[in-house]
């Protein structure tokens, strides 16, 4: 069935409906990587976006029951160049056509991704669809609808309820969940008692399961929106103390809001397998997904010390407090997909527990 992406400023790009058929409004962004299509998909922070892969052909080894990084489908969309419709892999169980349909998100193929990219990045990422209807009528909900990030999308991926994993660690991590991945849950299984949390859990009910230390997750959306400022940032001011504390991503983000930093948005984010960075002195090749960034002069006002840098385009990717136990990274130690060169972070996070 034919159908269209179309952005807000008017581009459109004709293609062949796959997955649900139905239409969809969202942030259009994409993302680099040969691999790693089922991680990506299933990342809670898409949650409000239609991504595009840059590599041509999705969907070769298909889907298995190994990589999901949360129990569905989290973007809004997904636009492709070729997909495959006959996998190839000992462990595949769906194609990725079966797999996007299941829970009801629509994709499209055959369009010209290079040069929808390549305008993303010229002009930044911006609203648009996909839809099977005269592509005049969708651009005009696009221009009514509301941008994805003016509402907290963590309230969407966030657990409903408190959630236990693991036993018998030394160390108990209170995890305030903003759309974790299953792998940061892994290897932090693999180090503590996990307590998982409600992004907007109060400081007092943290305060009663005495944990070792807080994490905060990965998320999607803008990490200044104010129901995040009132809710976890709040918390987060209230424990800063008392307990160590480690970020990732959004919550890297988040604990340098509740230093008084600021953040901003990227022209077009920072989404790929593929990002170098320097950190002590030495380059890593990071995962990644954020649209936004921290403000290098706000951080370093407000008693932080820039740890990471990205060495693509400068910004922020990394700190920790000069006094306090707190630390973050805007990368993903945990990868999946991606390299997992940088997991010995977990490890500093399980040594800081045990000195304090």
């Amino acid at each position: 069935m034919r159908g269209y992406l179309v952005l807000e400023d008017g581009a459109i790009f004709q293609g062949e409906v796959f997955g649900a058929r139905k239409e969809v409004l969202g942030e259009v962004v994409f993302a680099t990587g040969m691999t790693g299509y089922q991680e990506s998909l299933t990342d809670p922070s898409y949650c409000g976006q239609i991504l595009v892969s840059s590599y041509p052909l999705i969907g070769n080894y298909g889907v298995n029951k190994h990589d999901h990084q949360s129990d569905r489908v989290q973007v809004w969309g997904y636009a492709v160049k070729e997909r495959c419709t006959h996998p190839s892999h000992r462990d595949c169980e769906s194609t990725i056509d079966q797999f996007l349909a299941k829970d009801s998100v629509p994709g499209i193929y055959g369009i010209d991704t290079r040069a929808l990219i390549r305008k993303l990045r010229n002009s930044g990422t911006m609203k648009g669809g996909i839809g099977t209807a005269d592509p005049s009528d969708l651009l005009e909900k696009i221009k009514r609808m509301e941008h994805p990030e003016n509402s907290n999308l963590v309230a969407r991926v966030s657990t409903n309820s408190i959630q236990t994993r693991g036993g018998g660690r030394s160390k108990t991590v209170a995890i305030l969940d903003c759309g974790v991945k299953s792998d940061i849950l892994l290897e932090l299984s693999k180090r503590f008692n996990v307590i998982q949390l409600p992004f907007d859990t109060p400081e007092q009910d943290v305060r009663d399961l005495k944990p070792d230390g807080i994490f905060i997750t990965n998320g999607p959306g803008n990490p200044a929106h104010p129901e995040m400022l009132s809710t976890t940032v709040a918390t987060l001011r209230g424990l800063k103390e008392d307990f160590p504390m480690m970020g990732i991503c959004l919550g890297h983000q988040l604990l340098s809001l509740m230093f008084g930093a600021k953040t901003y948005k990227l022209k077009f984010g920072h989404r790929g397998i593929n990002q170098p960075v320097k950190l002590e002195d030495r380059v890593y090749i990071t995962s990644q997904n954020h649209g936004f960034a921290v403000d290098e002069d706000s951080a370093k006002d407000a008693g932080l010390e820039i740890t990471v840098t990205n060495l693509n385009d400068g910004t922020v990717e990394g700190m920790r407090h000069r006094t306090l136990p707190i630390f973050s990274v805007q990368f993903h130690p945990e990868a999946h997909p991606g390299p997992t060169d940088t997991s010995f972070l977990f490890d500093r996070f399980k040594k800081m527990l045990e000195r304090t």
